[in-house]
C-alpha cells in the first residue's frame, strides 16, 4: 500500500512537473511573443513615444502571469481531490516545493519584465535626449540667424522689403531716395486735372492744388524706414517676413482747406444747368422783388467731397473722371414772414461819440407796405416774380448831415475837367456826382459804384452821350459816369484806400493818366474800394463849370503817408486809317466821322512815402488800351 502510495506521488509528481514544464513553455512562449510585439512598439515609439502604449503591454504580462498561477492552482486542486487524499503531509510539502518553485519563477518573470520596462524607458530616455538636443540646436542656431538677419536690416539704413507707399514700391531705398520718388510722383499729381461730370455735361475740373491738398510725405516716409526697426529682435523679424510675402502698404496723411473744397462745391451747384433754383429776393428802392425757386438737380455735397478727396489720393491712376451725385429736389417754400422779419428796421439817426471818435451811420426804417395776407395772395399768381412794396421811413438826422467836426481832415481830392458844351455829358456827370455826394463808407464796408449810382435810364434822368460800343464811339444812355469813377478812383487811390474791383475801359481816356481810369456799366464792369483805414469816411463830390471835383474827409491817423501815384506808358500803338465808300458824298470829296487814337500798353504805382523817404511801391495794374480807328468816307 505503501508502495502503491510511493508510485502514486512519484506519478504525481511527474504529472506536475510535466504540467508544469507545459505552462512554463507556454508561458516563456506568450512571454517571447509579447516580448517582440514590445520591441516593435518601441520602435515606434522612436516616432511617437506613447509611453502608454508600452505601459499597458507590460499590463497585459501581469495578466499572463496571474492566469498561469490560477492553472497551476487548477491542476494542484486536481491531483489533490484524485490522487492524493492520504498523504496530507506529503501534498503540503509537495504543495510548498510548488510554491516555491512557482515563487521563484515569478520572480524571475517579475525581473525579466522590470528588465524589459527599463529598457524600453531607457530607450525612450535615450531619444528624448537627442530630440532635445536637437530642438535646442535648432533654437540656438534660428536664435543666432534671427539676430543677424534683424542686425543686417537695422544696419542697412534702407526700407525693408516689400513696403509700399500709397501702391509705390519703396523697397531697399535709403529715406532720401524714397522722398525723391515719391516726391516726383506727388507732385505731378497736384496740379492734375479731376474732371467732373454730370451726364453729357462737364463742370469746371478741379486739382489737388485748388483746394491746398498737402500730403505728409516725409511721415509716411519716416513710418516706412520704422518698419522691422522696434528694436525687438522676434517681433523685427516677424514684421520683415510678413512685409516680404504680404507686402506692407502705408497711406500717407493729408489735409485741404474744406473751405475751397466747398466753396467749388456750391459753385458747381449754381452753375448746373438743370439745378435747383431756390427763392430769393432783393430791395431794390421801395420794391421787394421775391424771385421764385425752381425743382432742380441738388448735388450730394458730402458724397462728393469724398469722391474728391479720394481722387485726390489716387496717385498711380490719371484722367480721373467723377460722375456727379445728385438728387432731384424742390425749392424751399417761400416764408413772407421770415422775409419780412429779416428785412424789417427801426429808423435810427446819425451820431457820433468823441474819446473815442467813433461814427454810427443812420438806419433807414423798413417795412412791408402791404399785409401779410395780401403778400402771400401775390405769391399765389403764376409769375416766376413777384413785386411786393415797401414803407421806407428816413430818420432825422442822415449820415451825410453829420456836421464837419465829425470828418475833420481832407485825406484826398482829385479833379477832372469835360466839355460843358456836351449837355447830354454834362448832365449825366452831374447826376452820378450828386448820387455819391455825401456817402459814408464805415471801416471794413466796400463801397460799390454801381450800388450806389443806380441803374442808367432815363426814368433817373439819364441822357444819351457818346459811349465806347464794339470798337467804335456811339451814342448810349448815361455817357460820361466813367468820367466821375475814375475821378472817384483817383482820390481813393490818394486816400490810401484798399482797391477790391476796377477796369480800364478799352480805349484810353483823354480825362486821366494812362492805367488810372475806373469804367464802369451796369451788369458790366465795376468799380468797389474798401475803407481800409480805422475811422469812417465821407465822399463829397461837387460839379462845378465843366470841373469835376472829390474829395474824401475822415480823421487821420497816427501815421500818415504821403500818396504819389506813378503812370507809365510802356509802348504806343499808332492808329490806323480806314477808307469807306459814300457815294452820297459830293464826288472827289471825303468826310472824317470818326477821329481815331493810338492805343497804349501801361501801367501804374501807387508810392508811399514818410518824411520825404519812399516806404512802399505798389504795383496797381498793367493795361492795355486799343489803338481807334480813323474812319474816313470819301467818294472817289
Amino acid at each position: 500500500m505503501r508502495e502503491e502510495n510511493t508510485e502514486i506521488i512519484e506519478q504525481a509528481d511527474k504529472e506536475i512537473q510535466s504540467a508544469e514544464t507545459n505552462i512554463s513553455e507556454q508561458e516563456i512562449q506568450r512571454v517571447e511573443v509579447k516580448k517582440s510585439e514590445q520591441e516593435i512598439e518601441v520602435k515606434n515609439a522612436e516616432q511617437e513615444i506613447e509611453v502608454q502604449k508600452s505601459e499597458q503591454e507590460i499590463q497585459n504580462v501581469e495578466n499572463v502571469e496571474a492566469q498561469k498561477i490560477e492553472e497551476i492552482e487548477d491542476v494542484e486542486a486536481r491531483i489533490s481531490e484524485q490522487e492524493i487524499k492520504n498523504t496530507n503531509s506529503v501534498n503540503k510539502e509537495t504543495e510548498n516545493n510548488n510554491y516555491t518553485i512557482l515563487k521563484e519563477q515569478n520572480k524571475d518573470e517579475n525581473d525579466n519584465k522590470n528588465s524589459s520596462k527599463t529598457k524600453k524607458r531607457n530607450a525612450l530616455n535615450k531619444y528624448t535626449i537627442i530630440i532635445t538636443v536637437i530642438t535646442i540646436l535648432l533654437f540656438v542656431g534660428l536664435a543666432i540667424f534671427s539676430t543677424i538677419f534683424a542686425l543686417l536690416h537695422t544696419n542697412s539704413g534702407k526700407i525693408a522689403n516689400g513696403v509700399l507707399i500709397n501702391g509705390i514700391d519703396v523697397s531697399n531705398l535709403t529715406k532720401e531716395e524714397a522722398y525723391k520718388k515719391i516726391n516726383d510722383i506727388y507732385s505731378n499729381k497736384i496740379t492734375e486735372n479731376i474732371s467732373v461730370v454730370h451726364g453729357d455735361i462737364s463742370t469746371n475740373n478741379i486739382t489737388p492744388k485748388q483746394i491746398d491738398m498737402e500730403y505728409k510725405i516725409d511721415e509716411a516716409i519716416d513710418i516706412a524706414y520704422a518698419v522691422g526697426r522696434s528694436g525687438k529682435i522676434l517681433k523685427d523679424n516677424y514684421t520683415l517676413i510678413n512685409a516680404i510675402l504680404t507686402k506692407i502698404e502705408i497711406k500717407p496723411a493729408y489735409q485741404y482747406n474744406e473751405k475751397s473744397l466747398t466753396d467749388w462745391i456750391v459753385s458747381q451747384q449754381l452753375n448746373l444747368p438743370d439745378g435747383i433754383k431756390e427763392s430769393s429776393y432783393e430791395v431794390n428802392g421801395q420794391n421787394l422783388i421775391i424771385t421764385k425757386g425752381k425743382q432742380g438737380a441738388y448735388i450730394k455735397q458730402e458724397e462728393l467731397k469724398q469722391s474728391i478727396i479720394s481722387a485726390c489720393n489716387n496717385i498711380l491712376e490719371n484722367n480721373i473722371k467723377i460722375e456727379l451725385p445728385i438728387e432731384e429736389k424742390q425749392p424751399q417754400a417761400i416764408n413772407l414772414e421770415k422775409i419780412r422779419d429779416e428785412i424789417y428796421k427801426e429808423p435810427k439817426d446819425a451820431y457820433y461819440t468823441k474819446n473815442p471818435f467813433t461814427v454810427y451811420p443812420h438806419v433807414d426804417g423798413i417795412d412791408f407796405n402791404i399785409t401779410i395776407e395780401e403778400a402771400n395772395n401775390l405769391l399765389l399768381a403764376d409769375a416766376e416774380q413777384i413785386t411786393i412794396p415797401l414803407k421806407i421811413t428816413h430818420p432825422k438826422v442822415t449820415t451825410n448831415q453829420i456836421g464837419v467836426e465829425a470828418f475833420p481832415d481832407l485825406l484826398a481830392t482829385y479833379s477832372t475837367t469835360f466839355a460843358t458844351s456836351n449837355k447830354n455829358r454834362a448832365t449825366n456827370i452831374r447826376l452820378a456826382t450828386n448820387k455819391i455826394n455825401g456817402t459814408v463808407v464805415m471801416p471794413g464796408e466796400n463801397f460799390s459804384y454801381n450800388k450806389v449810382v443806380g441803374k442808367r435810364t432815363a426814368e433817373a434822368g439819364y441822357k444819351t452821350a457818346a459811349v465806347y460800343v464794339n470798337g467804335k464811339v456811339e451814342n448810349g444812355i448815361g455817357g460820361g459816369i466813367c468820367q466821375v469813377s475814375s475821378t472817384l478812383y483817383n482820390s481813393a487811390l490818394r486816400a490810401n484806400l484798399e482797391i477790391v474791383k476796377r477796369s480800364n475801359h478799352r480805349f484810353a481816356t483823354g480825362y486821366v493818366p494812362l492805367s488810372t481810369d475806373a469804367t464802369v456799366s451796369w451788369g458790366g464792369p465795376e468799380f468797389i474800394f474798401k475803407n481800409s483805414r480805422k475811422y469812417p469816411i465821407k465822399i463829397v463830390a461837387s460839379v462845378n463849370g465843366g470841373k469835376i471835383t472829390i474829395n474824401i474827409f475822415g480823421c487821420k491817423e497816427d501815421v500818415e503817408y504821403e500818396v504819389v501815384i506813378q503812370s507809365q506808358t510802356l509802348q504806343t500803338i499808332p492808329s490806323k486809317k480806314v477808307y469807306r465808300t459814300n457815294t452820297a458824298l459830293p464826288k472827289g470829296t471825303t468826310k472824317t466821322v470818326q477821329k481815331g487814337h493810338a492805343g497804349y500798353k501801361s501801367r501804374a504805382y501807387r508810392i508811399l512815402k514818410l518824411n520825404g523817404e519812399v516806404v512802399s511801391k505798389q504795383l496797381l495794374s498793367t493795361d492795355t488800351y486799343a489803338q481807334l480807328e480813323t474812319i474816313i468816307e470819301q467818294n472817289p
